[in-house]
């Protein structure tokens, strides 16, 4: 490990243990409401794309106070580099709705680690708006926005630590890799009707559920989240995720409410021998078993 990246990770778990953030954040949480799940939920999580919004949208202003950079760097435009950076303020606005909206379903180092990249993510954009005011008359303001960009850089970091260390906004069931070939679940007696049955396969948490003589299954665990879904709630053919009331498709694991992004694993079902049997319905990306 090199002493930056060394350096860096002594940062990240510094902020996860940080405890003095704990009030903040739970302030924080109850003035943004933690949006309930619905439409606006949706719209905000990224639901409707099947992929989280925030990180789609963070490219705007960061690619708009960028090229401010490199104007200034260049000595080139000076109105230009205002513009842009007017301009990747204005983005900030819905691309923190975004962040806030996901940072809502947080909770522990998650949540800390999401606070400090909100801070420094406010007070950059402090430096920036007071860099677009100095620039209005003489064209200064420049070493307000380069400290802005620094600040950002590292609030970007911590975003990435929260994503790619931490699973933020990441499909919790990527790596699993449910049976390809018809394997064992249950005893077909150990079912109740209408009431969701938590099974594991082949390491692969699986939630069954036989109603109206009919019989599905997909993944347990909420691609959202990680909650275990045999502990919602069955409205009508969907599973409503106990935690943060994603809704899915029992029939098809396919995302009906957000603010879950990706649909659930879904399985092939049969009874053979009074045992419940299942396999893989379809290979998704990562949960394709490379020797099969």
């Amino acid at each position: 490990m090199s002493k930056i990246s060394a350096l860096l990770e002594r940062l990240a778990d510094a902020v996860e243990h940080a405890e003095v953030l704990d009030r903040p954040a739970e302030i924080g949480q109850q003035l943004t409401g933690r949006l309930a799940a619905g439409p606006t939920k949706d719209v905000l999580s990224g639901t409707t794309l099947g992929h989280p919004l925030h990180p789609a949208l963070v490219a705007v202003p960061i690619g708009a106070f960028a090229g401010a950079a490199v104007l200034d760097l260049t000595r080139g435009d000076a109105t230009a580099a205002r513009r842009l950076i007017g301009f990747g303020l204005l983005s900030a606005v819905p691309t923190a709705a975004a962040g806030v909206s996901d940072w809502g379903d947080t909770r522990g180092s998650e949540r800390r680690v999401g606070v400090a990249h909100a801070l420094l993510n406010v007070v950059g954009l402090g430096l920036y708006g007071a860099s677009w005011l100095a620039r209005r008359d003489d064209g200064g303001g420049k070493a307000l926005s380069m400290a802005g960009l620094g600040l950002l850089g590292v609030s970007g970091w911590l975003g990435g630590h929260l994503a790619y260390a931490q699973g933020v906004g990441v499909d919790t069931t990527a790596f699993q890799r449910p049976p390809v070939n018809w394997t064992d679940a249950c005893a077909e007696d150990e079912l109740v009707e209408g009431v969701p049955q938590a099974v594991t396969v082949e390491d692969t948490p699986v939630l069954l559920l036989s109603r109206h003589g009919r019989l599905t299954a997909i993944g347990n665990r909420c691609t959202h989240r990680g909650a275990p879904l045999h502990e919602g709630t069955v409205v009508g053919d969907c599973i409503e995720c106990p935690w943060h009331g994603s809704l899915f498709d029992l029939a098809t694991g396919a995302v009906e409410r957000g603010p879950a992004t990706r649909p659930q694993p879904q399985l092939q079902t049969r009874i053979e021998g009074g045992r419940v049997q299942v396999r893989r319905e379809e290979i998704r990306g990562l949960r394709l078993n490379p020797t099969s």
